[in-house]
């Protein structure tokens, strides 16, 4: 017998993961899309918020000055969401690698801001670098994990949806944020114009309604890992939560 639809979905919203937050970004725009209702919810709460862009977007678009345009626009755009800062790392965009200097450098974030919840795009994403960003913070949070990190120091780990829907055990209301969400979009011009990214993502935060109550018009979906499924490879923990379905 397969299993019901609430094992797979949450029927209700949930609250905001425990603060500070750490948000991991393949490109500049990836925490908007993804995101951005909750880094505006957080921002509203008091909730003190951190972004890491990993690539430089250098491949994202025809403008001239790419990566220059990228930089100011991720800048604007954070600033709008609240974000109290923002680092962008410049790793070759569709170039993210599996590298121990990168890896540290993840660790050594992680451990300079001490947050409470840590987000990186889900493994199911389609374009490699989020996948990349996926397995880069796995590993680098399995290490921090197999050191002993206590003290409430060990980040919870949440995988957000950029491009595509994903295995989700968190939704998080963002009706009220809707508005401004679409304004903080906006300010990717250089991205919007190579499709029709803000429709599509709006129609995926409508579309993670489905099983909320009517009151709530639009919702961004996350999901919590569990520290016991932190000490295993993310490979085995999303074929583990896809055999839910079958």
């Amino acid at each position: 017998m397969l299993n019901p639809e609430h094992l797979l979905v949450p029927y209700q919203t949930s609250p905001l993961p425990p603060r500070p937050w750490l948000v991991f970004a393949p490109h500049a725009d990836d925490e908007t899309y993804g995101m951005g209702g909750s880094l505006l919810k957080a921002s509203s709460e008091g909730i003190e918020t951190h972004v890491v862009v990993m690539t430089d977007g250098a491949l994202g678009g025809e403008a001239e000055n790419l990566v220059a345009v990228r930089n100011q626009e991720v800048q604007a755009a954070t600033a709008m969401l609240g974000v109290k800062s923002l680092q962008c790392w410049n790793q070759p965009d569709r170039g993210l690698t599996f590298n121990e200097p990168l890896l540290e450098k993840i660790s050594k974030a992680v451990l300079e801001l001490a947050p409470a919840s840590i987000f990186f795009p889900g493994p199911l994403e389609i374009h490699p670098d989020h996948r990349a960003t996926a397995l880069l913070i796995w590993a680098a949070l399995q290490r921090l994990q197999q050191k002993n990190l206590k003290n409430g120091l060990m980040p919870t780990p949440f995988a957000y949806e950029i491009s595509a829907q994903s295995p989700v055990n968190c939704l998080i209301d963002i009706t009220g944020q809707r508005a401004l969400k679409e304004k903080v979009m906006a300010v990717y011009a250089s991205q919007n114009s190579q499709n029709n990214y803000e429709d599509i993502i709006l129609a995926l935060n409508k579309a993670r309604t489905f099983s909320l109550p009517g009151e709530v018009s639009f919702a961004e979906g996350f999901y919590r890992f569990s520290s016991e499924e932190l000490s295993l490879p993310l490979k085995a923990v999303m074929h583990k939560i896809i055999d839910l379905y079958l």
